[in-house]
């Protein structure tokens, strides 16, 4: 049996009354900034000959673990940017663009497919190449970076101390899929998915990240992020709604391979899903946590990004994967 944690309506209450503004119904970013993010902080770190990554690393002299975030689409590495300044005077804090976000590298499908494989391979690089202690370490995943994080986990099980995700697709059930998601998997709607992704950059970076959220519920991501999906959308040739089409169209492979092997998967994982997540449906998260007898935060009062709409959650949840 797994354990279900369920943030019940009193509690979601008190995180609306921390988060709300002043006279108005949306959400605000809480006050969460600890240390400075300082230019320094951002680099471009080499994988190989075709990828570079973009990345952000806050280093602490005495640290008490590592945490690695991983985004999904639309995001870049300035989704986790507030939640690392909280995290920094006790961790040593990295972030990085995937290949196809934010300034990360953007290899043509001939030198790089995008699929989840693909990205499990990029994660296992970096880590070795960074040199983090796996043993200290914390990976918090959401959306298309948790399946690669998996799949790693399954190969090499000492990948982390304790593996965090959520708000994503682990099996091939498409029935737990917005629409547009189940078309860009396969069938003749793939590509003209992927143009309406592609003719509709402005409204995607506006309102994905509240659809589905009742008036209430909707909150405002950091200006400095948004300009930054804005600026890193399109890079050379590639924009990053290509390399997610260019994901999903490997995904059911790489789901399928995942359940397949769902049994060697020995590293320790908790689950935090978002109730009101309109792009993934709960029930997903219920299966994989029942699955893998991990324990599921369930989220009622929150949709597929909760480490945006409520960035303390994230934070908590590191703090006690440390504990």
């Amino acid at each position: 049996m797994i354990a279900i944690v369920r943030i019940d309506d009193a509690v979601a209450a008190t995180i609306a009354a921390l988060t709300a503004e002043p006279g108005g119904n949306n959400v605000e970013r809480m006050d969460i900034m600890s240390q400075p993010v300082n230019d320094d902080a951002i680099d471009f770190f080499e994988i190989d000959e075709d990828i570079t990554l973009r990345r952000m690393v806050l280093r602490n002299s005495n640290p008490k673990g590592t945490v690695l975030f991983l985004h999904g689409f639309p995001e870049t590495l300035y989704a986790w940017k507030d939640i690392a300044k909280a995290l920094a005077d006790d961790y040593e804090v990295h972030a990085f663009d995937w290949p196809g976000y934010g300034l990360s590298s953007r290899p043509t499908v001939g030198r790089f497919s995008y699929a989840p494989k693909d990205y499990a391979q990029i994660l296992d690089r970096y880590i070795g190449k960074a040199g983090i202690d796996t043993s200290m370490l914390t990976i918090y995943a959401t959306d298309i970076g948790a399946l690669p994080t998996l799949l790693l986990a399954v190969e090499r099980p000492d990948i982390a101390r304790t593996i965090i995700v959520g708000d994503f697709a682990p099996f091939n059930r498409p029935q737990f899929m917005y629409a547009s998601l189940q078309s860009l998997k396969e069938g003749p709607a793939m590509d003209q998915v992927r143009a309406n992704l592609n003719s509709n950059r402005d409204e995607i970076l506006q309102n994905t990240f509240t659809r589905g959220l009742p008036e209430e519920e909707h909150f405002e991501v950091a200006r400095e992020f948004k300009d930054d999906m804005f600026r890193g959308w399109t890079q050379g040739a590639m924009t990053s709604a290509d390399a997610f089409s260019h994901y999903y169209s490997h995904f059911t492979r790489d789901q399928d391979h995942f359940e397949s092997q769902l049994a060697r998967l020995k590293t320790p994982v908790k689950v935090v899903w978002g109730g009101k997540d309109l792009y993934i449906n709960k029930e997903m998260g219920v299966e994989f946590a029942e699955r893998v007898r991990a324990k599921l935060t369930l989220l009622p009062q929150i949709g597929h990004f909760p480490h945006l709409q409520n960035p303390m959650l994230a934070i908590n949840e590191v703090r006690d994967a440390f504990r």
